[in-house]
């Protein structure tokens, strides 16, 4: 089987070390695309934010004609006109009204930008997924390309919705403060500038130090959630060998490395906030003794003063908060990069041209040289002929299940072959059976024949035409797959048989289940064939699995069948009636099968014995037990299949 390559520790959400995106301005750029119409709604985004941060900005302005030109001059006047001062209120309730909507509009805005842009991305992403050959799935671990669609979306919607928002919030309030608070006092300004500078030096510092803890952290909790995910999946081989002690000490230790990692990280994550709150006290005291004495010499008036401390306030947070928004916006860019890697993995080559068809007969009176041809049908005929679609007047080629190795090598990585100069002829209705140890090559003979891996020496031909002619969905549609790890989706006992062919009727499905000898125990499950299936069919047993499987065979009716193992899950006597079944659907079938059990295997028209990627014998039972080479050995148990 193809390797599997080296990951990296992950945390939970598949995040790893260093999540800073390698080139920003493209990966923006792609993002923009994923917009669509969406884009234009930016500049009204814009307008909001430049709205609600002006309106903040106005409205504390106005503290200062409040202060200096009516509550300052009202002291000790007994029936002072408030006219002037209501209208001054209310053009500040209007200001901060009008700033509070533009907010509202803002959010709802980027709400509606990113969820739309997300389900782009989604969408893409899955399609795109069906599309990429097994290699891609070899070569990368399901948590892995699952975090593609939890952790790196998750990122990605916070990032439009807020952080970016957010942080053009904040720059647009620390510029417009910063530029008031020159009008109102430069002087004040250079103390506010310094110790503004302090705060930065201290969000770097610290910043630094949990960045790397919170690395450490997602690393130890990748740890154990993998641990986790391990020991549910293995919970009846750790009550089998009373192995709960030891489980439980290894994740006590697990554990013990998460808390340790976690209160380090969140301690000094802790820390951020009051550190600057403190400094944000400090500044705001310092410029408050220092307008005081402003005021004292006459060099400041009152309502300057009350203006400035209170851009001092509406200052410091948008300047904390910074440098989290811009952590958060490289992290989402680190993942969207994640996210279009896997976009621009090359999908599977498919240039073949002949596709399968419905098929019928024509009269001998209806063809020109009175002769019996197929013609393509538009109905359902129950039988099947390849028509090239680059020449289509050419004859249809029948459906019949003939397949050739012609001296096949192939291997999963370039430094290691896995068959070596492979020939076999299965010729229509022949069952072929495969043997040998793990890694002699079995499973690779198999995986080729369904394209999932492409040759690279030598030539295979189904029903004479070349494999890599024949389009990859119509060549599949061709053949019907029984695996020993079985596979059962969400949804009921019919729709799991009929997966293999959808418009199957409930008859159908009915009658592939009587074939494969699973329907007397779908009758004993709770809604017969309407009972829905979870977990993998966690609610039934292996054995009634793989019967599920053959019978979604079975309704699929195609002319070549692959059985990898296809009754190692049940008894000995389920064995025996799933083989009188298997017999009568492998009529007329080329039929591929992969045993560990040779007495399953004895009425094989030719037996394959493969080993290290060759073929060392073929015959049928009987003429490789006269040979008593390694056929003989492993089936009077003088050999043993690894």
């Amino acid at each position: 089987m193809p390797p599997h390559g080296p990951h990296g520790p992950r945390g939970p959400h598949g995040m790893g070390k260093g999540a800073k995106p390698q080139n920003m301005g493209k990966t923006i750029k792609r993002l923009l695309t994923y917009m669509g119409d969406k884009k234009i709604l930016l500049l009204p985004v814009a307008i909001c934010v430049l709205i609600s941060s002006g309106a903040s900005i106005a409205g504390t302005y106005l503290l200062k004609p409040a202060l200096n030109q009516y509550i300052i001059p009202f002291i000790g006047q007994e029936n002072p006109d408030l006219s002037s001062f209501i209208a001054l209120l209310l053009t500040m309730a209007i200001i901060y009204l009008v700033g509070a909507i533009a907010g509202y509009a803002n959010s709802r805005i980027m709400l509606s930008i990113s969820t739309g842009t997300l389900l782009k991305i989604r969408q893409a992403m899955f399609c795109h997924m069906e599309s990429l050959p097994l290699r891609y799935f070899d070569s990368k671990s399901h948590g892995e390309t699952m975090s593609l669609y939890t952790n790196d979306t998750d990122t990605l919607r916070d990032m439009l919705s807020q952080s970016l928002p957010q942080l053009l919030s904040s720059i647009i309030t620390v510029v417009g403060v910063l530029t008031m608070m020159v009008i109102l006092s430069p002087l004040l300004t250079l103390l506010v500038v310094f110790m503004i500078g302090v705060m930065f030096f201290c969000i770097a510092t610290v910043g630094k130090k949990s960045g790397n803890a919170f690395r450490e952290q997602q690393k130890n909790l990748g740890a154990v959630n993998g641990y986790i995910e391990e020991m549910i999946e293995g919970q009846r081989v750790v009550k089998v060998f009373c192995h709960e002690k030891e489980s439980k000490e290894a994740f006590a230790q697990l554990n013990n490395n998460l808390r340790n990692a976690s209160a380090r990280a969140n301690s000094l994550a802790n820390i951020m906030m009051p550190m600057m709150g403190n400094l944000a006290h400090i500044n705001y005291a310092l410029s408050a003794m220092a307008g005081a004495l402003l005021a004292i010499t006459g060099r400041l008036d009152i309502g300057s003063i009350a203006s400035f401390l209170q851009y001092i306030r509406s200052f410091s947070m948008p300047v904390t908060q910074m440098s989290q928004q811009f952590n958060s916006i490289l992290n989402a860019l680190a993942g969207a990069e994640r996210i279009f890697a896997m976009l621009d993995q090359e999908p599977e080559l498919d240039q073949g041209t002949y596709v399968l068809v419905n098929a019928v007969e024509s009269s001998p009176a209806a063809s020109a040289d009175g002769k019996v041809h197929l013609v393509e049908a538009f109905a359902r005929t129950g039988m099947w002929a390849w028509k090239n679609t680059a020449e289509p007047n050419a004859p249809l080629i029948p459906l019949k299940g003939e397949v050739i190795f012609d001296n096949v090598s192939f291997g999963y990585v370039a430094e290691k072959t896995v068959l070596h100069n492979i020939n076999l002829v299965a010729k229509p209705g022949q069952k072929v059976a495969l043997v040998g140890s793990t890694g002699s090559g079995k499973t690779t003979i198999t995986n080729l024949l369904t394209r999932f891996y492409d040759i690279e020496e030598g030539s295979i031909t189904y029903d004479g035409i070349p494999l890599k002619s024949i389009r990859k969905a119509d060549l599949r549609r061709s053949l019907g797959m029984v695996l020993q790890d079985t596979h059962l989706f969400t949804g009921s006992v019919s729709d799991n048989i009929r997966f293999g062919y959808p418009e199957a009727s409930q008859h159908q499905v009915v009658a592939a289940a009587q074939l494969a000898n699973a329907d007397s125990f779908i009758h004993h499950l709770e809604h017969d064939y309407e009972t829905q299936l979870t977990a993998d069919g966690g609610s039934i047993s292996q054995g009634q699995r793989q019967l599920l499987s053959i019978a979604r065979a079975a309704a699929a009716n195609p002319p070549v069948l692959i059985l990898d193992e296809a009754t190692s899950s049940v008894d000995t006597r389920t064995e025996a009636l799933i083989q009188r079944g298997m017999d009568k659907l492998m009529e007329g079938r080329t039929v591929f099968v992969i045993a560990h059990r040779l007495s399953t295997i004895r009425n094989a028209d030719v037996i394959l014995v493969l080993e290290q990627g060759h073929i060392i014998e073929r015959g049928n039972h009987d003429q490789l037990i006269e040979q008593k080479g390694r056929y003989y050995q492993l089936y009077t148990g003088m050999f043993e299949l690894d």
